[in-house]
């Protein structure tokens, strides 16, 4: 039943209009991280380190944090509409299945996106013409940010099957990424979800790498995962 549910999750992704988001929203990231690096090559001598630091800054605290409420939203989208929850939740399928499908789902899609911010950063360093290596930390940059992005995904999934709105949630999202900036200078980084993705992602200072230990680091992405998909699941079966 499971396989069923998450092909079916599958299915709403075929010629779907969240495609355009997935490629506008990292190139827009990527566009204003790169312009912002050529206008300050002179303090920005760092290479690759500093173009990562450009890129990072928009895309960790606001195009990355919309676009996962983006990929909640139309994920649930569907069921919101007509009372088609009456229809899933009464079908022969567990709630956790129902859920499972859909956030894993969503995590196919952020990770897709992490391949291509990945991309979109190595075609950047060669337009502005460097010519060094590209950092090989930079798939551990990538891996850690993929893990904290799941962590968002559970909270904006939850939020998503809450609240019918497509637009609301992802409001919601963008607003959590803009206050991540505040709670991760007070060292609170690793308690707020939306903090978690600009440290993964080593968006202050690549060179060093996660400012916390990578085992505290994971295990809060997991606890936010265990805590909001039980918060989903009860509020299915509760609908």
């Amino acid at each position: 039943m499971f396989l069923n549910a998450l092909k079916a999750e599958q299915i709403k992704l075929h010629k779907c209009h969240i495609g355009i988001a997935f490629f506008i929203i990292p190139c827009i990231s990527a566009i204003l991280g790169t312009v912002n690096y050529v206008s300050n090559i002179d303090i920005l001598d760092n290479e690759w380190y500093s173009l990562w630091t450009q890129h990072t800054l928009f895309f960790c605290y606001f195009c990355f944090p919309a676009l996962i409420g983006m990929y909640c939203s139309y994920i649930c989208r569907l069921e919101h509409m007509n009372n088609n929850w009456n229809s899933v939740l009464t079908a022969p399928v567990s709630f956790s299945s129902i859920y499972f499908s859909k956030f894993i789902t969503i995590m196919k899609m952020l990770f897709l996106t992490q391949v291509f911010v990945g991309i979109l950063f190595y075609i950047s360093g060669k337009i502005v013409g460097l010519t060094s290596p590209v950092p090989s930390g930079m798939f551990l940059w990538l891996f850690f940010g993929f893990c904290a992005s799941i962590s968002i995904a559970s909270v904006q999934l939850a939020l998503s099957l809450i609240i019918r709105s497509f637009a609301v949630p992802i409001g919601i999202s963008l607003l959590g990424g803009i206050m991540g900036i505040a709670v991760r200078a007070k060292g609170l980084g690793l308690y707020y979800p939306y903090s978690l993705f600009p440290i993964g992602m080593c968006s202050n200072n690549p060179e060093s790498n996660l400012e916390c230990s990578v085992i505290s680091f994971m295990i809060s992405c997991i606890l936010f995962v265990i805590i909001f998909s039980g918060v989903s699941i009860l509020k299915m079966k509760k609908r």
